[in-house]
């Protein structure tokens, strides 16, 4: 019973603070304190929302963006995971793996984006690799931290009964680390949402970073807003669906505080 109440608070307080900063954007520029340039009203956003909604630009633009985004971090998950799990359980394999990992990771994406489009040109496959580049590194270092927390007793018992390095992997080592590496997929999905922005900004035709290039040059920070605000709110549901998909994959998992 505690419990629940103590998750009917946590919404209530959730939900308080996004009251409060609307209230603030409606004082802002309904009372006149912001010119309209800088700070579009909640009405002119939720207008340009309609607008966009009613041609069906805004879902072409949605779907755009999410493909790339889910395309592009899935590869990067799927080159991350063997990499990062190897780099933990191998020291000779870390050892040359390992600097090149920390050393690209430090790379700027955006100054990559002119590289990426001179080998790949300007198609689908470019605005991938930038969120790959932008995911990949430091998601092959959290799978390795997380792998590396795992108890060492749980793999020197599975080796005493006699399984393979196979076994280790697959029956032991992965299932153990799941409840972590689930985090840091939803960590660096979030992350994916920020370099879409970067990949659609640069030879781009559609796509919420395209709209809010563009937008910029007509100073259509109504359109920037609603742009903006998609953004979140599929990134907020991605999130929930990961964190739901973790709930159902590893429901041993607990974590701190629930």
């Amino acid at each position: 019973m505690k419990k629940k109440t103590g998750q009917i608070s946590t919404g209530a307080l959730s939900l308080i603070s996004f009251c409060v900063i609307i209230a603030a954007w409606c004082i802002l520029t309904y009372g006149g304190f912001l010119n309209e340039i800088f700070m579009p009203s909640p009405t002119a956003v939720w207008n340009s929302l309609l607008e966009m909604a009613g041609d069906g630009s805004l879902w072409e633009h949605c779907f755009l963006s999410t493909k790339r985004v889910m395309i592009g971090w899935f590869w990067s998950a799927v080159a991350a995971l063997p990499i990062g799990m190897l780099m933990a359980r191998s020291k000779c394999f870390s050892a040359v793996i390992q600097p090149i990992i920390e050393f690209a990771r430090y790379l700027p994406v955006v100054a990559l984006v002119p590289l990426t489009i001179l080998y790949l040109g300007i198609d689908e496959n470019q605005k991938y690799v930038i969120i790959f580049l932008g995911t990949f590194f430091q998601l092959v270092l959290m799978v390795c931290d997380t792998v590396s927390s795992i108890e060492k007793n749980m793999l020197n018992a599975a080796s005493t009964l006699g399984a393979n390095k196979l076994q280790l992997y697959t029956e032991v080592i992965f299932p153990a680390a799941l409840p972590g590496l689930m985090d840091d997929f939803r960590m660096t999905i979030g992350w994916a949402w920020t370099y879409l922005v970067v990949a659609e900004m640069v030879a781009a035709s559609a796509g919420l970073g395209y709209i809010i290039l563009k937008s910029q040059r007509f100073l259509a920070t109504d359109v920037i807003f609603a742009g903006l605000i998609m953004i979140g709110l599929i990134g907020l549901v991605t999130d929930f669906i990961l964190r739901i998909l973790t709930k159902i994959i590893v429901p041993w998992h607990e974590r701190l505080g629930d």
